[in-house]
């Protein structure tokens, strides 16, 4: 069955093809299950391949599959290779299943679309660029598979391009990703001129026998691919185009948060670890871009009205725990957290779409109220979402991958208790805007009457998604607990093992409580707030500080502004002062001398058959007479 890795990126890219050429085409239905199907068929190959790999591991637990050698100059050789191991694999499998249930969601969600057929032929070039991204061998073909997410990006964002806000959320998404595959682009080049190569399993093993650690050119390496992962990221300080990038489609929103785009820089830290565990001084940097990011995007999660704003504030700040356990060398806590994460978080915001078609495409929450009778199922699975987002002790997934994530981080010689008291405040926070979202929500008085209910294409998948957010968490338990690691266990053959110091008896269980303390009482404050006495949360938000607080946090701390400043404003005046250069005056002159030959050849065409006819025959004389003289 390994022989059949290749069919896993080849079947999205089909569909892609398909519909691009044949969409237009297509009846609904046939466009639906020309979007869908190759992507469950993908899933399928994938699962069946995993239980093969897991049943019976290759030789070094990882295979390889050459299907071709790309470019073949001097000593620059690159393939079209796919590696399959334990880190590829779980990468694999999420991103086939997430989004294999998105795509079933959307054929409800997007049925009135007039780009029906548009849309899906996209979002299979998402996850075919994606898995591309995840099973190269190779640092250039992981690259392209980089781009081929950054273009899918642009166009699913702006996909109602006709609105002038989107067009400008996908131009921003674009532009800002930009810089981090530009800085990634530049690493590549250093990385082949001075290991001679960009197989990544060849370079890592270059490197740990030429480089010294904490040398120039290992944190020259390690600083340019740090900067692409926090493009596509959205970290710090590249951060500032996901709560835009909302203004996509809802299914959009839940592919590009959960299974695919912002993801893509914790996958190319962890698959390329040996360049930061080289350079010491960028791995701690990695730590402390998270530990910033995950503050940072909490406390402006916490006051935002719109739906969809709070869950990509919320993305960008679990995404910043998974910067923090890698800077902590706690690597497998971070792709264990990337796997409960991308199942809480596309619950959320499938359920967040639901909630939006049933008000009236409302998105303010503050709009919303009294839904939990009307939309149960909603209800229900929203709450575990909620749950697993704030780590509730024992019954969510999400407990048991940020818990693990804190615990490494106190523990680890990367880490400490700055870093681990960052996280632990970023777990209050999350608690607390993740139930201020769900209370303010689905409880109180109904301020909008439900429109219609969700049909099952909508709510399956919901349910089929909540049931890994409670449970996924099951395959990683504390070490107290006496349960087998059966996560890291597996991805332990793929990535180094967490190195922990000694701490004294005890410690564990003082952090357990401490992390149960920050889930359950940010929730407890929620509810005071904004169930129990919300009076009290209105005097709060409406004392000075409280409006100084609520202003920048909404802001996102001002860095658009900021950008704004220091970089647009004054680059837009430069470009205003400088309109009249040299090159201008050489592009205009092109286009007079273009517009010059235009009118000369306008003037062979008078419509007179005898001058056409004339110059036909003056043109054939020219032609033999040259035949006989030359």
């Amino acid at each position: 069955m390994f022989d059949l890795l290749w069919l896993i990126p080849a079947l999205p890219f089909t569909a892609f093809g398909v519909l691009a050429l044949f969409g237009s085409r297509l009846t609904r239905s046939a466009a639906a299950i020309a979007g869908t199907l190759p992507v469950a068929v993908s899933a399928i190959v994938a699962f069946i391949i995993s239980a093969q790999f897991i049943a019976a591991p290759p030789v070094g637990h990882a295979y390889t599959q050459t299907l071709r050698t790309w470019v073949q100059v001097g000593g620059f050789n690159p393939a079209v290779s796919f590696l399959l191991d334990p880190l590829s694999i779980v990468m694999v499998l999420v991103i086939t299943f997430v989004s294999f249930l998105i795509l079933i969601y959307s054929t409800r969600f997007m049925a009135g679309d007039d780009g029906f057929a548009r849309f899906f032929a996209y979002m299979n070039l998402f996850v075919g660029s994606m898995l591309v991204l995840v099973l190269a061998e190779d640092l250039l073909l992981l690259y392209l598979g980089w781009e081929g997410v950054g273009l899918c990006s642009y166009l699913l964002i702006g996909f109602w391009y006709r609105e002038e806000e989107n067009a400008r959320s996908a131009f921003k998404a674009f532009l800002v990703t930009r810089i981090g595959d530009a800085s990634f682009a530049v690493g590549l080049f250093l990385i082949f001129h001075s290991l001679g190569t960009l197989n990544i399993q060849e370079a890592m093993a270059r490197a740990s026998q030429q480089w010294v650690a904490g040398s120039a050119l290992a944190t020259a390496a390690a600083g340019l691919l740090l900067g692409g992962a926090v493009g596509k990221s959205a970290q710090l300080p590249l951060q500032t185009w996901l709560p835009d990038a909302m203004a996509g489609p809802t299914p959009v929103s839940a592919l590009i948060h959960a299974a695919t785009m912002v993801t893509a820089g914790v996958y190319l830290i962890a698959r390329t670890h040996v360049f930061f565990e080289l350079a010491p001084v960028m791995q701690h940097m990695v730590a402390i871009i998270g530990a910033a990011t995950l503050l940072i995007a909490g406390t402006s999660a916490f006051v935002q009205r719109d739906i969809k704003r709070i869950l990509a504030y919320s993305t960008m700040s679990q995404i910043g725990y998974m910067f923090l356990a890698l800077g902590a060398g706690a690597w497998m806590a971070a792709m264990f957290h990337f796997m409960i994460h991308a199942f809480f978080k596309a619950l959320l915001f499938l359920g967040a779409g639901v909630i939006i078609q049933a008000l009236h495409e409302e998105h303010d929450i503050f709009s919303m109220g009294g839904l939990k009778e009307q939309l149960p199922v909603t209800f229900w699975t929203f709450l575990i979402g909620c749950a697993s987002l704030s780590a509730v002790p024992f019954v969510t997934g999400g407990y048991y991958s940020k818990d693990l994530i804190l615990l490494e981080v106190w523990n680890s010689p990367q880490g400490g208790s700055l870093l681990f008291i960052a996280g632990l405040a970023g777990a209050l926070i999350t608690s607390v805007y993740s139930f201020r979202l769900f209370f303010i929500v689905f409880f109180g008085e109904p301020n909008i009457l439900v429109k219609k209910t969700s049909a099952p294409a909508m709510t399956v998948p919901l349910v089929i998604l909540a049931v890994p957010a409670v449970i996924g968490g099951l395959v990683e338990m504390p070490g107290f607990f006496g349960a087998p690691h059966l996560f890291s266990r597996f991805v332990g053959n793929a990535l180094p093992g967490f190195k922990a110091l000694s701490p004294a008896p005890g410690t564990d269980l003082r952090l357990f409580v401490l992390s149960c303390m920050a889930s359950l009482g940010g929730i407890f404050l929620a509810y005071l707030m904004f169930l129990r006495k919300p009076a009290f949360g209105k005097r709060l938000a409406d004392s000075t500080p409280g409006r100084l607080a609520h202003r920048f946090f909404l802001a996102g701390w001002g860095f658009d502004r900021v950008y704004d400043v220091l970089i647009v404003e004054p680059f837009v005046r430069l470009s205003r002062m400088n309109k009249d250069d040299v090159l201008d005056h050489i592009s205009r002159g092109i286009a007079w001398l273009v517009s010059f030959m235009h009118g000369l050849l306008g003037l062979t065409q008078s419509g007179s058959l005898r001058w056409y006819a004339m110059a036909i025959a003056t043109g054939a004389v020219i032609f033999i007479g040259m035949v006989i003289l030359l």
